[in-house]
């Protein structure tokens, strides 16, 4: 099979979702691929801030969304011994202090918008085997798999929106720098119990953050820091005294807890890093969100830079079609755009990581 488009997003996470909403919306032919069959795996990045709430709200989709399902959240707490010792309320003129919404919720709006107009197409369980160049190596398309099926698409542009693993960055051949951070991440997900309010509260069990996420649907994200690369010794260790830490922390969670988490099996490992790429463009070619900077799950800022680039793109994309120019050169501009503020919250997110445990020291009393 072989198609044409304007633009051939790969990635249908929030970043490749929202450009091709807006590109399509904007009379461009886009061809979205996905290479799972459906979006309901599991995530872990949900929390919109004010940013992504904005660009969600530029677009008419912000209630779209609100309809399928969020979660505004009144107060972040911070507690010892079980017991709150410091809140953080929402700023002045705001009504949270960060909104839950699961991603299969936000990708139902995204794709559902997008599915009833003329020049968008997505294309589910589809895999991405090859770019396609011309003879000065500007790409010009891809070559992917669908089942047994080898797909051909020709496109002014390739826009690599496909995750911190990214198949459109390695076959670009895009240099980049992975940093470690020093720790992984247990995940893990109960029920929520009666009464719990939409919080994110903080606990600092043996000098590691130990975070609670209330979710829409009714449920709690567990988040628990461990020294990096730990978790394959960790697990030939006794779960039992692990597993009691999280209840001493969080006292009115022991019933849930040990109802719902009885193994290392309950839980899901992510390891923890950021990447900075040497570019996000080629000729023909850009990638974006977790693609061109993976960041930490700290603060919440990977999902809400994704949707921040896919609006800063579509309208570089948008003046290229016009120009009919989707070199390097035109498609930098969105890097500039982007970058330093990209770089400025990883870095933000490092120092946040460092003085985590300074969020516990006990004022002293004069």
């Amino acid at each position: 099979m072989e198609l044409k488009a304007d633009v051939c997003i790969v990635g249908a996470g929030p970043a490749g979702a929202l450009l091709g909403y807006i590109l399509a919306k904007n009379h461009l032919k886009t061809i979205v691929v996905e290479r799972h069959d459906g979006i309901d795996k599991e995530f872990r990045g949900e929390h919109l801030n004010n940013d992504g709430e904005a660009i969600l709200k530029k677009y008419h989709l912000y209630e779209k969304v609100e309809t399928e399902g969020l979660l505004l959240m009144e107060r972040i707490e911070y507690l010892q011994a079980g017991k709150v010792f410091k809140t953080v309320s929402p700023a002045n003129g705001h009504q949270h202090v960060g909104i839950h919404v699961p991603q299969k919720n936000l990708l139902n709006v995204l794709i559902g918008e997008s599915s009833h107009l003329q020049n968008y197409s997505i294309m589910m369980g589809t895999k991405l085997t090859e770019l396609l160049t011309d003879k000065s190596g500007a790409v010009t398309g891809i070559k992917a798999k669908q089942g047994d099926n080898q797909i051909i698409i020709n496109s002014s542009i390739v826009i690599g929106a496909d995750g911190r693993f990214s198949t459109v960055r390695k076959l670009a051949e895009i240099p980049f720098t992975v940093r470690k951070h020093g720790y992984d991440l247990l995940w893990a997900k109960i029920p929520m119990p009666t009464g719990w309010e939409p919080t994110i509260k903080n606990a600092l069990v043996e000098g590691k953050q130990l975070a609670l996420f209330s979710q829409a649907g009714g449920f709690i994200q567990i988040g628990w820091s461990i020294p990096e690369g730990s978790y394959p010794n960790l697990k030939k260790q006794s779960f039992a005294p692990f597993i009691k830490r999280v209840t001493d922390a969080f006292p009115e969670l022991t019933a849930t807890v040990k109802q719902h988490i009885q193994s290392w099996d309950d839980f899901i490992l992510l390891k923890v890093q950021s990447i900075t790429c040497e570019t996000w463009v080629k000729d023909g070619l850009a990638i974006i969100g977790d693609a061109a900077h993976t960041m930490s799950p700290t603060g919440a800022f990977g999902i809400n830079s994704a949707l921040m680039d896919a609006d800063v793109l579509s309208e570089v994309i948008l003046e290229a079609h016009r120009t009919e120019q989707y070199h390097s050169q035109q498609l930098k501009k969105f890097e500039t755009a982007r970058r330093s503020h990209v770089e400025e919250l990883q870095n933000l997110q490092l120092k946040k990581e460092a003085e985590y445990k300074n969020e516990f020291a006990v004022p002293v009393m004069s």
